[in-house]
């Protein structure tokens, strides 16, 4: 099952360690800035979301989705 939190967390957990606001690492990806928002209210973001910030972040799609607590796990 899908957990929007542990996406939400994950994503505000890397972006604070880089030293950025959410905000700021979604124009950095070049993503709008409403996805964080949007995954808040219940909203799914699409596939080339999460795999656009899980490139940024350098991370697997299955760490941003909580499938695993290893950020490198299956990272294309």
């Amino acid at each position: 099952m899908y957990n929007l939190q542990i996406n939400i967390d994950r994503i505000s957990a890397l972006a604070k360690s880089k030293g950025l606001s959410i905000n700021q690492m979604l124009k950095n990806a070049e993503l709008s800035t409403t996805i964080l928002d949007n995954m808040k209210r219940g909203r799914l973001p699409s596939v080339d979301k999460i795999q656009s910030i899980a490139e940024y972040f350098d991370c697997s799609v299955d760490y941003l989705l909580g499938r695993t607590d290893n950020p490198n796990s299956h990272k294309l």
